[in-house]
């Protein structure tokens, strides 16, 4: 059975500085039509960084939509023509302070399906060396560190509810148990 659906025409609603929003007419898979609403994302980069000592950097943010303060990983969107490998170093050092000499890709994810295009990017980071924090003068942010293995716990009880953070830990955990660049316990 075909599942695609055809876009026949496509409006944009919206154009702001991060995102855009339009509203396709479509044809469905058995030739009927439909409208969808969808969201174009650049994309972005999460980074879990990971010290000789087995913590991982994290950040304290305060994000307005949901008015709730949220422990995240280090991330970032992508910038126009950016590489996301490149993204994801600039947002480490930006958000954190923090440099680091190997960069390896974890995995990818799609936080949004049902609305938008947005991919999300995640990279384990080792190698670290702390260095001056440069946040965008619209970003506050607290640095919070924790064990590598804390982050689970952090998860299961709620206290870590970003989607795209729980993915990236996760995926970073996988990632380090099959590659295991030093002994961490996770």
């Amino acid at each position: 059975m075909k599942l695609e659906e055809k876009k026949r025409a496509s409006k944009k609603v919206f154009s702001g500085s991060l995102l855009h929003v339009f509203v396709d007419d479509v044809s469905l898979p058995d030739n009927n039509k439909a409208h969808r609403e969808w969201i174009e994302h650049p994309g972005a980069c999460a980074v879990v960084p990971v010290f000789e000592d087995g913590t991982i950097m994290l950040v304290k943010q305060f994000r307005y939509a949901p008015k709730k303060l949220f422990i995240e990983v280090p991330a970032g969107k992508i910038d126009k023509g950016e590489d996301p490998l490149h993204t994801a170093k600039r947002e480490l050092l930006e958000e954190c302070g923090v440099a680091c000499t190997h960069l390896e890709k974890a995995g990818h994810f799609y936080p949004a399906i049902g609305y938008s295009d947005e991919i999300i990017h995640v990279y384990v980071g080792w190698g670290l060396s702390l260095q001056p924090q440069s946040a965008d003068e619209d970003e506050f942010v607290l640095n919070y560190r924790i064990p590598f293995s804390k982050a689970s716990e952090l998860i299961k009880t709620g206290i870590i509810d970003d989607g795209k953070t729980i993915s990236a830990i996760t995926q970073a955990a996988n990632w380090w148990r099959e590659n295991e660049p030093f002994k961490v316990k996770m």
